[in-house]
């Protein structure tokens, strides 16, 4: 997290759109509106100057409960679903709905990078030696409200509201905290990256005065940059209870994010106004990139990094970190060689980073899987006595085959005890019988 994505890349998209090979992943800005170089972010000394009076007359920035579940003015659209009795949580299909559209707003905005980095900034915040919701802060919504986006590591985020705000207004029965997450895994899928193993139904806070105080994100240039990422991690609670290295191996792959972007120095005073990977976009042109292919999610960040032979490529004080520190290299090395230990590491810290704070309704959490929703992701190998991961596709056999006779992950296949005993019965009648038939046989000819 000290994780930057940058400032042309975090920005609202030009109208145009711009076609690349790559999976779709980019974002052109607005000239006017500033932005950090970072997912969960960095401090900046810009500020968003429009942003006042952007708020006064914005739908981005409710200050009450009745602003979030507003009623929405009927244009004789049948796209516009029904406002919400409540907007305390959020409808598992309109969930897999707004997935949908959220990859259609990807593949025409090239918005990827300032997606993932709203989610990243409104999770983020967490601080786990608080207990109180939501005092604690994490992923509850909370930066839609001005008082956070003012946060000088938030800057340009209203551009990524502006860009998800239609389709809170279509699927108004879906929580802020669950779209701004919704929304930044989906770009990390679509930009080439994991699966994330996400949950949805997170509660939304419902007034400016419940956003955390200023300073919970990271910084882009600390005097000791590899102690600020342990030190803001370790409030985060990541890995808090297991050894100190695992905790480590989450920090350098949640650093590999940075995969995607620019960043911008009139916005966020790092890197260069242009280079040759960002002078002709996608988007509004410049900005210097962490990688080449800048719109991909791969390994690159990490191989860039560590052969460090191109200066047109971004290296920030926390992400030489990585390989400058003993205990961030051996991850920073590995997932150099490693794509797919990248990929898995990276998915399971987004997920976990995506919950924190969070309070869940229902409180096991909703899950969309291909298709599916339910309250408990199925895992096939809960229903294996061996020891060996059965693969993916044996466990859709399982799966497939488990849900056809009516059973469930949550709801156990119905019994009829009557009906056993009777069957019990006529099995012991039948062996009894059988065994008395061999008994019997005449073998004195053998």
């Amino acid at each position: 997290m000290a994780l930057s994505l940058s400032a042309a890349s975090h920005s609202l998209c030009s109208s145009s759109t711009t076609r690349v090979s790559l999976p779709p992943a980019a974002v052109s800005s607005s000239s006017s509106s500033p932005s950090s170089p970072s997912l969960v972010s960095f401090s900046s000394s810009h500020s968003l100057s429009p942003l006042r009076s952007l708020a006064s007359s914005s739908s981005l920035f409710p200050h009450s409960p009745s602003l979030v579940q507003r009623k929405h003015t009927n244009r004789g659209s049948s796209n516009t679903v029904s406002p919400p009795t409540r907007a305390a949580a959020s409808d598992a299909a309109q969930l897999k709905s707004a997935k949908e559209d959220i990859k259609v707003l990807l593949r025409t905005k090239f918005c990827h990078p300032i997606l993932v980095r709203l989610g990243w900034h409104d999770a983020g915040t967490y601080n786990k030696n608080i207990e109180e919701w939501p005092q604690r802060g994490g992923a509850n919504g909370s930066l839609r409200f001005e008082p956070e986006l003012k946060h000088a590591a938030n800057a340009g985020l209203v551009n990524a509201l502006k860009l998800i705000e239609p389709i809170k207004e279509k699927y108004s029965n879906i929580s802020y905290a669950d779209l701004f997450q919704l929304a930044s895994a989906t770009a990390v899928e679509e930009a080439g990256g994991p699966e994330i193993p996400m949950k949805y139904g997170r509660v939304d806070v419902s007034a400016p005065e419940q956003c955390p105080e200023e300073g919970r994100l990271p910084d882009a240039g600390p005097p000791s940059p590899a102690d600020h990422l342990r030190e803001v991690f370790y409030r985060m609670g990541l890995n808090d209870k297991l050894r100190w290295l695992f905790f480590e191996q989450e920090i350098v792959a949640l650093s590999g994010a940075h995969t995607l972007g620019r960043s911008r120095p009139d916005r966020s005073g790092w890197g260069k106004p242009e280079t040759k990977y960002t002078k002709a976009g996608p988007g509004e042109p410049g900005g210097q990139s962490w990688t080449v292919k800048w719109l991909k999610f791969d390994n690159s960040y990490f191989k860039d990094i560590k052969e460090k032979r191109d200066e047109d490529l971004l290296v920030l004080p926390t992400d030489a970190a990585l390989f400058e520190d003993p205990s961030f290299k051996n991850y920073a090395e590995k997932y150099a060689e490693d794509p797919a230990a990248f990929f898995k590491d990276y998915a399971e810290a987004h997920a976990k980073l995506s919950n924190l704070g969070a309070k869940f309704d229902p409180p096991e959490g909703i899950v969309i899987d291909n298709g599916s929703v339910q309250g408990e992701k199925f895992v096939a190998a809960k229903y294996s006595t061996q020891k060996k991961e059965l693969s993916d596709s044996m466990k859709k056999k399982i799966r497939a085959e488990y849900e056809a006779i009516g059973g469930s992950p949550d709801k156990p296949l119905p019994t009829n005890y009557f009906l056993n005993i009777i069957i019990a019965i006529s099995v012991l009648v039948l062996l009894f019988t059988f065994l008395g038939n061999n008994n019997s046989s005449d073998y004195s000819g053998f």
